[in-house]
Order: C-alpha cells, then structure tokens, then sequence
C-alpha cells in the first residue's frame, strides 16, 4: 500500500514547496508569502494557499517585484539543489522584455559630453568662452 502512495507524492507537490526547490523564492516561508499576496497564478487561476498541489504540465503566472514570469512545470523537486538542476524542474516561457525608455545605472553615470549639468571642466570652458565674446579681458 506504502509504494502506492509514492507515485502520487512525486507527481504533485505543494506549490510553495515546488517555487523552492525550483529556486523561484529564497525560502519556503517568503515562497508562503508570494501565494497568500495573489501573486502566483496555477493555469490562469489566482492561488492564495501554498498548499495548492501542482504537477507537472501547469503553467505558472508569477508576479515578482521586478519582473514577471511564465513557467510550465517539468517536475517535481525532492531538494533545493544548486540552480542547474533547479533550471532541470521547468520551461521557462517567460516573453523577452520590451527594450525600455528607461536608462539602466551604467547609462546614467556615463553622460555624453554637453547634455545636462554641465561638468566643472566645461562650465570653465563655457565661462572663458562667453567672457570672451562680451569683450572682457578678466
């Protein structure tokens, strides 16, 4: 009867359980927090309990801070292993992000000469020069 039940427990897995394993939450307990906030959806409908059981073939709809994500299951995990195997769990569907209007961090520190506040080597440079076209010798 024992060796019945196994099956079963390898083909479906606590949702909070499987976002672990699959590296998708650093914790179980933050993994808890993800579903009961609404944002995780199991094939289209919104899960609030963690105890949800999935299986392999659901879609996944998961809303991060920063990002969102489209998962289809693979299979169950049986640990939170390093991320080649967690990568091993799913299909990730996820589309590719729309390139943005937004300057990323490294764009921002590096500015193109002339554009916004000048630097203090050019507004010397634009003080000599106006000084010089209004005929003052200082």
């Amino acid at each position: 009867m024992g060796s019945k039940e196994q099956p079963l427990e390898s083909t479906r897995q606590r949702l909070d359980k499987w976002l672990f394993f699959a590296r998708m939450a650093k914790s179980r307990s933050l993994a808890q927090g993800y579903i009961q906030s609404g944002h995780v959806k199991v094939n289209g409908t919104t899960i609030r309990q963690p105890s949800h059981a999935v299986k392999a073939g659901d879609r996944l709809d998961i809303g991060f801070e920063r990002m969102d994500k489209v998962l289809v299951i693979k299979s169950g995990g049986e640990r939170r292993g390093p991320y080649e195997e967690a990568r091993l769990l799913y299909d990730d569907l996820t589309p590719p992000r729309a390139p943005s209007d937004r300057l990323s961090p490294l764009e921002q520190a590096m500015r193109e000469p002339g554009s916004g506040r000048p630097t203090k080597k050019e507004r010397r440079a634009l003080d000599k020069f106006l000084s010089e076209s209004d005929g003052n010798t200082d």
